[in-house]
């Protein structure tokens, strides 16, 4: 097995065994989070202003944002590696649309959606793949689509080996810092219009970056 399908393999046994306790531990964290509130009222905003249509919640985790997206009007789905989280996503949310995926190797048609969001959902990703990542969020979001991403910031690299209960996992968490973000974006065919980092509930120290995809 590759070094690639070896992280890959690891971040899914192990938000597989995490899944319950997780959805558990984060299903109020937007409650207790006005600002990041406001970051995915604005995001529905951006979508309705480009003309509307469904909108990828790519690494959606057990569905939370992909929800409340919808309470905002915004015809989201959502996609995840892990089977086990989307099975609990569509337990908690079974009006709403889920898929088992990968953002390393994105199934969507080019073009296809009027946004996307990846809401602390790039923390496993390496850095020599992240490019690759937001190549497949580019083509698969239509010209002038936005992009809203939220991540941890930081410089440094740790490994979870514990974590939503007590579950044991292999995971890296990778913090990046916002200007190290937004250049990869723009590398990558987005035009940055917003950057900022907060402290809440979601994130010690948080980055939310708005983008839009170039022609």
């Amino acid at each position: 097995m590759s070094v690639d399908a070896d992280w890959l393999s690891d971040t899914r046994a192990s938000y597989d065994t995490v899944a319950v306790s997780y959805a558990h531990l984060v299903r109020d964290l937007l409650a207790q989070s006005p600002y990041e509130r406001a970051a995915l009222a604005l995001f529905a905003e951006l979508v309705d202003a480009a003309g509307g249509g469904s909108v990828a919640d790519v690494g959606c985790g057990t569905g939370r944002i992909t929800a409340h997206l919808h309470t905002l009007g915004v015809d989201a789905f959502g996609i995840d590696l892990s089977p086990g989280m989307i099975a609990v996503a569509r337990r908690d949310h079974p009006g709403l649309r889920f898929e088992v995926g990968s953002m390393t190797d994105l199934d969507l048609a080019d073009g296809s959606v009027a946004g996307l969001i990846a809401w602390y959902s790039l923390i496993h990703i390496p850095d020599d793949q992240l490019g690759a990542v937001l190549a497949h969020f580019r083509r698969v979001v239509r010209p002038g689509g936005p992009l809203l991403l939220g991540f941890h910031v930081g410089d440094e690299t740790t490994r979870k080996t514990e974590g939503y209960g007590g579950h044991p996992m292999t995971v890296d968490v990778h913090r990046r810092q916002p200007d190290q973000v937004a250049a990869r974006l723009r590398t990558s065919g987005f035009r940055v219009e917003s950057q900022t980092t907060l402290t809440s509930p979601e994130s010690k120290l948080g980055g939310i970056i708005f983008g839009r995809r170039e022609p």
